[in-house]
């Protein structure tokens, strides 16, 4: 059944929460929706007190390390982390308490999938320990995977054949709709039903939810297959449309066996 899924988004050491399309290397024209005030342990802290697991924490470009290790501390085990993780530093994020790393752009160099870096980076860390990150932009007719922040689209599209390909090599996919990411102007449906169709393993699903009433809709539309991430409508990330305390008593309310389970 469908799990609300907690996040932490960090960006220059601090948590926010960013409008997705808007993420450039050089920092320009960033459109930021939240700053908080509190540190990125607190949310992790909060997460651990109500039993919320598979949240992912992801570090949006550098300066991020410390704001990311303070969350593992908090929650032992209840977090992904992802964001420059590689072959290099994944079992370091593992052995810091992550239950999971989360790889993108370092299995796709040159924007093309990398066989060999992912098969590696799956039997260095294992299967159960790795989350594949297929966030992506919508491209005609077809969703593209887009790494280095969702700024290089590349050629791969979120199909079924792609994730069978990808599926033996992970534990689960997370997948940002960078286009509606941040907006809270409704979720990609047709990316969700898709996902829910393929359904084979977790798949978490993040992007333009507005209201509780969307975790309803995603369980609908991806027949219970697709966790939902809410991240700029949550009241704790300054929203104004969904209460985190609704969310928590929705996971437990609805507590069935994980997407893809």
């Amino acid at each position: 059944m469908t799990q609300f899924r907690p996040c932490i988004d960090l960006h220059e050491g601090r948590v926010k929460q960013i409008v997705g399309g808007s993420l450039r290397d050089d920092g320009k024209d960033l459109a930021t929706n939240f700053v908080s005030d509190r540190d990125a342990g607190y949310y992790a802290e909060l997460y651990r007190r109500d039993s919320l697991r598979g949240g992912h924490i992801i570090m949006l470009g550098q300066g991020n390390e410390m704001a990311a290790l303070s969350a593992l501390h908090a929650y032992p085990l209840g977090m992904q982390v992802g964001g420059g993780v590689h072959s290099g530093n994944a079992a370091q994020w593992l052995a810091a308490g992550a239950s999971h790393v989360i790889v993108t752009s370092w299995i796709f160099p040159n924007g093309k999938l990398d066989r060999e870096r992912l098969q590696n980076l799956s039997a260095l860390v294992g299967a159960d320990r790795l989350v594949l990150d297929l966030s992506c932009r919508k491209i005609g007719d077809e969703w593209k995977v887009a790494i280095n922040r969702w700024q290089t689209v590349t050629p791969h599209a979120v199909n079924a054949d792609f994730l069978d390909g990808l599926a033996p090599y992970c534990d689960e996919f997370l997948v940002h709709a960078a286009d509606v990411e941040g907006l809270q102007a409704g979720m990609d449906l047709d990316l969700i039903r898709d996902l829910g169709r393929w359904g084979k393993i977790p798949v978490t699903y993040a992007g333009g939810a507005q209201s509780l009433a969307d975790l309803e809709t995603c369980a609908r539309e991806s027949g219970g297959k697709v966790d939902l991430t809410i991240g700029s409508a949550l009241d704790i990330f300054g929203g104004k449309h969904v209460r985190y305390g609704d969310c928590v008593r929705f996971n437990a309310e609805n507590r069935f066996p994980p997407a893809g389970g």
